[in-house]
């Protein structure tokens, strides 16, 4: 042995020599021997004593941590967003001037123009007579009816004529008058009676409701000079007529109407169309008659058409 390996092997002073393998699998052997010897015996014992065997306890088994198994991991779409391509816009169009017809067009133009009307006018007056026209006297309305509406008569409607200027009228009816017939009517025909003159609904009526179908004439009830004609309150439109005695009778709720202030008229002659006209409830003609004048004392007119040898 080299003197190398002897100063290894030699143990230090005051410590503890340390155990060789050798000595370690030598010691591992006998216990094991031991043991062996110990379990041969009692094999046979058991053996000898009929009992069953024992199996040795099976060396346990380490647990083996399970592995986790891997996974699928589906990869999430990434929406891709197009990025905007830019376009190049078009070109507007160049916007067309406006051509302007040259100056010395313009008399040729005016020329056509005069030119087609002449020629129309020709034509028309070689077609022969004119086609009739339905206007409202067709219809059984007034000459004026066109302009008769509540709110569309035209200025000589509106305009009046004072009782004086009516008067001198008169005068020259009465003088004639006891030559014809007749001199008074009812105003209306194939009527009916709905309102009396007397107190309706709280307050008093003034004149006779003599109802009758929409169309039906309306008569000057005497002879007289028409001092109004077109809307008024209450009535829608109503004509107003002073006779020879100076009362005036008063004809409402017609629509359409064919006399204006300042005509004379007789009695009998048609002035209007029965109605619904203003505040009514339906078709029928409001008479009226007020003594001595417009703003006269109304009085009845069942009465005054009696004393003239009239009914209704």
């Amino acid at each position: 042995m080299s003197p190398i390996r002897e100063l290894v092997d030699r143990p230090r002073s005051g410590s503890v020599p340390a155990p060789r393998a050798a000595d370690a699998w030598e010691r591992a052997g006998s216990v094991e021997d031991t043991v062996g010897s110990a379990v041969r015996s009692r094999l046979r014992n058991d053996r000898a004593a009929g009992r069953p065997a024992v199996p040795p306890p099976a060396r346990p088994v380490e647990q083996v941590a399970a592995r986790p198994e891997p996974v699928a991991v589906r990869p999430e779409p990434v929406a891709v967003r197009p990025e905007p391509v830019a376009v190049p816009a078009e070109r507007a169009p160049a916007r067309a001037s406006r051509r302007r017809p040259p100056r010395h067009r313009a008399p040729l133009l005016l020329a056509a123009a005069v030119l087609g009307a002449v020629l129309t006018t020709v034509l028309t007056g070689l077609s022969g007579p004119d086609a009739p026209v339905a206007s409202g006297v067709d219809y059984g309305l007034g000459v004026d009816a066109e302009a008769s509406f509540a709110g569309g008569i035209d200025a000589s409607a509106r305009s009046e004529v004072s009782q004086a200027e009516a008067q001198e009228r008169l005068n020259a009816i009465a003088a004639s008058r006891a030559a014809r017939a007749p001199q008074f009517v009812v105003p209306t025909q194939n009527y009916r009676l709905t309102t009396c003159y007397c107190m309706r609904w709280g307050s008093m009526h003034w004149g006779l409701d003599l109802a009758a179908p929409l169309g039906t004439p309306i008569y000057a009830a005497s002879d007289g000079v028409v001092l109004r004609a077109g809307p008024a309150t209450g009535f829608g439109n109503a004509v107003y007529i002073q006779d020879a005695d100076g009362n005036v009778e008063i004809y409402g709720h017609m629509r359409y109407y064919s006399v204006k202030a300042g005509d004379v008229v007789s009695a009998g002659d048609q002035i209007a169309k029965v109605g619904n006209q203003g505040q009514s409830t339906g078709p029928h003609l409001h008479f009226e008659i007020h003594l001595g004048g417009m703003n006269g004392k109304p009085t009845d007119p069942s009465k005054w058409l009696a004393a003239r040898g009239l009914t209704v």
